[in-house]
């Protein structure tokens, strides 16, 4: 794969580092969207890395543990190359079940002490609660990975689905480099209160489901196995109603001779210089997809016209299932 200028890049934030401006994100490495295949992911993070991708991102709950020791065996002798963002906090069983939440102080430097293990690492570059426990102050969680960082186990701190009370009381006690939060056409909602307090305080915007967990480029649940199968948007009249929204997107994608990832991703980019896409690629020919969207140069006449065929709020259904969608901080 031929490599992409890093004249393109993309600082994180006021005090963060200056990253390619497409992310790779490595959950779908590691089970969430059905069997995946070991060599290709490697392949992949490769390929990423040759084409000038230097942020990785991950959580540490992602295949209970796997895609932290996936990617640790992927960048043994590239470490350097690249920064590593990992989510941290979830609990899961050994069924896979999702048990909650721990950000309490002892935690954060637990998950941290096992992160570094897996992935090989002396470091993480950016680390950041997955969501806000309710039973823990941020000042608490994030005052914890500030002892990291100034212990040199941390280089940054980011946030991840925070709504704007949880903002500005976490970068009043460090500084914050990124959110990572879902922001696509059909997920539009943090434009109204999140991105402009992210604006005041110079925090930049790692935006993830930027295809709508592949809604937008006409993808379905594969099997028992993915994890879509329990999101409201892909069920019965809504999946038939959200396809009709990507048909629309695929047609106007046609009409400028790119496909739907294409344009959905460089629809994301156009949007801000604050804003980078973190592309959940599981093959080379998905990553190679995803970034020809830096070719795709869009005028405001032509993302007006995107955003009128496929409107803000036209999606049916929210894009977690019930519970999940209460205890996001971003949604309160």
């Amino acid at each position: 794969m031929t490599a992409i200028s890093t004249a393109l890049t993309r600082k994180l934030g006021r005090t963060g580092p200056e990253v390619f401006p497409i992310a790779l994100g490595c959950m779908g490495m590691s089970g969430i969207y059905g069997a995946t295949d070991e060599a290709e992911s490697i392949a992949t993070l490769h390929a990423a890395i040759d084409a000038g991708v230097n942020l990785i991102d991950t959580g540490d709950f992602y295949g209970t543990g796997h895609n932290e020791m996936l990617i640790g065996a992927a960048l043994r002798f590239q470490r350097e190359q690249v920064l590593l963002s990992v989510k941290f906090g979830a609990q899961r069983a050994p069924d896979g079940a999702w048990l909650g939440y721990d950000a309490r102080p002892a935690a954060v430097k637990t998950w941290l002490a096992y992160s570094l293990k897996r992935l090989g690492a002396d470091y993480i570059d950016i680390y950041r609660p997955a969501r806000l426990d309710p039973a823990v102050p941020i000042e608490d969680t994030i005052g914890a990975i500030a002892e990291m960082v100034q212990a040199g186990y941390v280089r940054h701190i980011g946030l991840s689905e925070a709504g704007p009370e949880t903002i500005r009381r976490a970068a009043a006690v460090h500084p914050i480099v990124d959110l990572q939060i879902e922001y696509s056409l059909i997920s539009r909602d943090p434009e109204i209160k999140i991105f402009p307090i992210l604006d005041e305080l110079g925090i930049a915007v790692t935006a993830y489901g930027v295809l709508s967990r592949g809604l937008l480029s006409g993808s379905r649940p594969a099997g028992p196995g993915d994890m879509r199968g329990h999101f409201p948007r892909f069920h019965g009249d809504n999946l038939a109603h959200n396809l009709q929204l990507a048909a629309r997107l695929k047609e106007i994608a046609a009409a400028k001779g790119v496909s739907s990832a294409q344009l959905a991703l460089a629809w994301v980019l156009a949007k801000g210089s604050s804003i980078v896409p973190v592309a959940g690629a599981r093959t080379r020919a998905q990553l190679a997809d995803s970034l020809r969207a830096l070719e795709v140069k869009l005028t405001a006449q032509e993302i007006a016209a995107l955003e009128a065929a496929v409107p803000a709020h036209a999606a049916a259904g929210p894009r977690y299932g019930k519970e999940q969608m209460r205890v996001l901080d971003s949604e309160k």
